[in-house]
């Protein structure tokens, strides 16, 4: 199993540090857990390989480019994080 681990800013609260840890077994594209963190509380998920072709074909977006986009999102870090905001709700 593979893991990241990144620090996050999001827009909704800048001066708020989260961490979000993302983890899968092949491939993001074949679904992933997560876990998004404040340093005091956790939340967890799971993201299934339905859950990302749908939200793919949602958004008119070939499935590669959409997973394409998740990596660089959430498991690219520091190279893509003037590219990607995050908000919290």
């Amino acid at each position: 199993m593979e893991k990241t681990l990144n620090r996050i800013h999001p827009v909704s609260d800048p001066e708020a540090t989260y961490f979000l840890q993302v983890s899968w077994e092949k491939d993001l594209g074949t679904g992933f857990g997560i876990i998004l963190s404040d340093g005091q509380c956790a939340w967890t998920g799971t993201v299934s390989e339905a859950e990302i072709s749908r939200e793919a074909a949602d958004m008119e977006m070939n499935r590669e480019k959409y997973v394409e986009e998740l990596k660089k999102a959430l498991i690219a870090g520091e190279e893509s994080a003037d590219k990607y905001n995050f908000a919290v709700s």
